[in-house]
């Protein structure tokens, strides 16, 4: 799914780059925090700074596909109180925090509607695609292919014989597939797996948000 260089749509895609992604990497660092590990905060990743955690490739791919990602928060799963558990909240922190992103943009988006109030409708376009691309976001890291969030939250949820069976084959060959599964559709003109997900699963979430 590719977006338009539309003056909203870059407004928006510069929001996601200074707000979403340094907040989604500061959600993993405070919550491995609070479940014991200081690995981010020594490095520096416990801030809202977007310096601290762009990264180029992913940053490139927001801008040209809407979605992407910031470097990845290091921390010590052997640090961490709840074991996988431990491991699977702090990975599922940084997609909850794109949908509190989404949320929080997706109220004054719903008063500036309920009450007509006069404002430049680019301002409703680049509130809708920061709620949009926030949900993106959020569904794009949950899928459960390392090196994406998803992939510690699927470890969790496996019993813990087969979480070691086919947790090295995951993460040795997920970001392979991963890559090919983002830019393989459209090389061979097929249609893009992962707009179809987000299309079926996003869509139904952007109404409840929005209203339409």
């Amino acid at each position: 799914m590719l977006f338009n260089l539309s003056p909203e749509f870059l407004i928006a895609a510069g929001l996601i780059l200074l707000v979403a992604l340094p907040f989604h990497e500061f959600s993993h660092a405070l919550t491995a925090y609070r479940l014991g590990d200081s690995t981010a905060k020594f490095l520096g990743r416990l801030t809202l700074n977007p310096l601290a955690h762009l990264d180029p490739l992913g940053s490139l791919l927001i801008l040209v596909a809407g979605f992407g990602w910031a470097k990845p928060t290091p921390y010590n799963p052997y640090n961490l109180r709840g074991g996988h558990y431990g491991e699977a909240i702090v990975a599922a922190a940084g997609p909850f925090s794109n949908l509190v992103l989404a949320a929080a943009a997706a109220l004054p988006y719903r008063y500036i509607v309920w009450t007509g109030m006069d404002v430049p409708f680019i301002v409703l376009q680049v509130i809708q695609l920061f709620v949009y691309i926030n949900l993106i976001l959020m569904v794009f890291n949950l899928i459960p292919i390392p090196p994406l969030d998803g992939s510690k939250v699927l470890y969790a949820i496996l019993d813990p014989r087969t979480a070691m069976q086919v947790r090295p084959v995951l993460d040795q060959y997920g970001p392979l597939f991963l890559l090919a599964l983002i830019f393989l559709p459209g090389f061979i003109g097929l249609p893009s797996p992962l707009g179809i997900v987000f299309e079926v699963v996003i869509g139904p979430i952007l109404t409840l948000l929005l209203g339409r």
